[in-house]
């Protein structure tokens, strides 16, 4: 098929190039030239070579052509701009002469014709470019559609995600899957007088499962379901957006009972008058005819639209109301469990050896997206691969894993013997500390071969549960653990370094979240004074907004924040210095082994007395 339509396109550009060849010569007819000049003439004149002439006259006077008749029986033809001088030289000569009649003018050939043939050049090109667009796209990419709605329309019967394929959002799943017996049995819901929600706005972090909530529904429901992003309603063009909104809802009327969804809704939706200058611009138009359109149809219409977002923040208020988007659901990342059973989706086709443990995985996972899990086991059944193994190892995960979240490991990178000292007794310290302190830890993986991030080594936690609330202790536990390394680094090596770069950043925030936002400062009290710049800036809203504090109140910020920082890292310093020698043998087995794991890690507290015991260190007061 392709191959006919590329024969077809280069059939077509033959005959255009054809067509323009015949216009151009039209154009260029009565500019022809021949051999035989005006010099010519005049020395056959001269020399009484002629015998007689035939002159036709143009319609443009008194340009035309002379046909002369030689002596020798030959002719020649002479185009000239004035005949009548010719006529009277060819008298001087007694040469016969026969004049032509001025020709009528023909409009056809030389006005209609050219004008003709240029018209049907164009329609055909613009005829060739729509039936590109409809062999890449089909009917909605036509070049002279720009109105016509994008989305793509699936019947239920093509849709093969039912909510049974969705794990891990067992709450969100109950709320939709009202939706799901409306759309089956709207009957049930009209009896009683109750109005079904036009409208569902799943919003989330990216890779939660949004789309796929959306998708399954529509399985299960088994309706048409017509899939379209925020960006698709937006055109260079003025009233493209708001022309595809109408024809998008016109559509799924004729389709209902239906589904519509739209994918980053926050695209089209965004606040109005939010622009530099707020502008009434082509986005804000596109959003208007959405608010009528949702408004427009009826209630238990058949029609439910569902949109996705991960800012919901910017949405405009309007179309967040009740009788457009009625319900919100929040999906958010999945627990423990709600990852060991997306685990166990994602390795439904894939050979796991005994040593892999699906738990142990979800427990070190935390903070991950369903969208996450998926490429970590992915990763691990290439790593399988790779070595040429019919099934997928713990070591593959532990690859794959630190790929993934932390960056691929650069073993052939040459790192000299002092700086694989210095990351040693960096990470001793960051893995001690986790250890010892209560709220964090334990340790998982302790590693000092280079990533791909830049990071010298890494000390990988494992995480005991997740944990919905963060506790003052455990945030200033954190906070030691993050200055740890470099503590190590002045304890042992009496110097410091810049790895520990990305560690101060980290607690010094922590600190500052605390002062200005959880209110955990029996100083500042339990005001918050994170001001509207500290979070994600929407430009035209937010900008130009100052703080909310004086700058006494900043002040006294800075010193609470530094105070905390202190305290920390004494407390810190004071565990590490009591358990030195501990942070020797770790860095040494790392010097070794280069990476050690949980098991090995803590052999080395077994040995020593109390070694596992913070009790000699000061608790922190803060």
């Amino acid at each position: 098929m392709n191959g006919n339509r590329t024969r077809g396109m280069g059939g077509s550009f033959i005959l255009i190039l054809l067509l323009l060849g015949l216009v151009m010569w039209i154009s260029g007819m009565r500019s022809s030239e021949t051999g035989y000049n005006w010099n010519d003439f005049m020395a056959d004149y001269e020399a009484d070579q002629i015998s007689s002439a035939v002159i036709k006259p143009n319609a443009e006077v008194p340009t035309g052509s002379v046909i002369f008749t030689m002596k020798d029986g030959s002719s020649k033809e002479l185009f000239v701009s004035d005949v009548t001088v010719v006529e009277e030289y060819m008298h001087q000569k007694n040469v016969e002469v026969v004049m032509h009649d001025m020709p009528s003018e023909n409009w056809f050939l030389y006005y209609v014709l050219p004008i003709l043939i240029v018209f049907i050049v164009f329609v055909f090109f613009f005829s060739l470019m729509n039936a590109q667009a409809n062999g890449g796209g089909g009917a909605s990419n036509k070049m002279m559609n720009f109105g016509k709605s994008r989305a793509r329309m699936t019947t239920g019967g093509d849709v093969q995600i039912t909510l049974k394929d969705v794990a891990g959002l067992k709450e969100e799943k109950e709320e939709l899957e009202e939706i799901v017996e409306f759309l089956k049995n709207p009957g049930k819901f009209t009896k009683v007088g109750a109005r079904v929600p036009k409208g569902v706005l799943l919003e989330g972090p990216p890779g939660t499962g949004k789309t796929m909530l959306a998708k399954a529904i529509a399985g299960e429901a088994n309706v048409p379901f017509f899939s379209i992003s925020g960006s698709d309603f937006v055109e260079m063009f003025v009233g493209v957006g708001a022309s595809r909104v109408r024809d998008l809802f016109d559509e799924a009327k004729k389709n209902a009972p239906c589904i519509i969804f739209i994918d980053e809704i926050d695209a089209v939706a965004r606040q109005r008058g939010t622009g530099l200058g707020g502008g009434h611009d082509e986005r804000e138009q596109t959003l208007n005819q959405l608010l009528v359109e949702m408004d427009g149809f009826g209630v238990n219409e058949g029609i439910i639209v569902l949109a996705a977002t991960n800012r919901v923040d910017i949405l405009d208020h309007a179309i967040l109301r009740p009788g457009r988007f009625d319900r919100k659901v929040f999906v958010n990342r999945p627990d423990v469990k709600g990852r060991e059973e997306i685990l166990k989706v994602h390795t439904k086709n894939k050979p796991l050896a005994e040593d892999v443990n699906l738990n142990d995985i979800a427990r070190t996972t935390a903070g991950f997206a369903g969208a996450d899990l998926e490429n970590l086991m992915n990763e691990a059944a290439i790593c399988a691969a790779k070595d040429n193994r019919a099934y997928i190892v713990k070591e593959d995960v532990d690859k794959s894993f630190i790929k993934v979240g932390i960056g691929g490991e650069k073993k052939s990178r040459l790192v000299p013997e002092s700086e694989r000292r210095i990351t040693a007794y960096h990470e001793s310290g960051h893995a001690i500390l986790f250890h010892l302190l209560p709220h964090v830890g334990p340790v998982y993986t302790v590693s000092i071969i280079p990533t791909g991030t830049g990071a010298g080594g890494y000390t990988m936690p494992l995480p005991e549960n997740d944990n919905v609330f963060m506790t003052k202790a455990k945030m200033l536990e954190d906070i030691k653990v993050s200055l740890g390394g470099r503590i190590a680094e002045e304890l042992i090596l009496e110097d410091i370094t810049t790895g520990a770069s990305q560690d101060i950043k980290q607690a010094s925030q922590y600190a500052r979240a605390m002062v200005t936002k959880y209110g955990m400062s029996e100083k500042l009290g339990l005001i918050n004074y994170e001001s509207d710049d500290q979070e994600e800036v929407f430009l035209g809203r937010d900008l130009g907004h100052a703080k909310n504090y004086s700058e006494k109140v900043a002040g006294a910020i800075d010193k609470e924040v530094k105070r905390i920082i202190d305290e920390c890292y004494a407390d810190a310093r004071a565990i590490l210095e009591a358990h030195e020698d501990i942070l020797h043998k770790c860095a040494a087995l790392l010097l070794e082994k280069e990476r050690i794991d949980r098991a090995e890690f803590e052999a080395l507290f077994d040995d020593v007395p109390n070694a596992n015991s913070t009790a000699n260190a000061e608790p922190s007061t803060i």
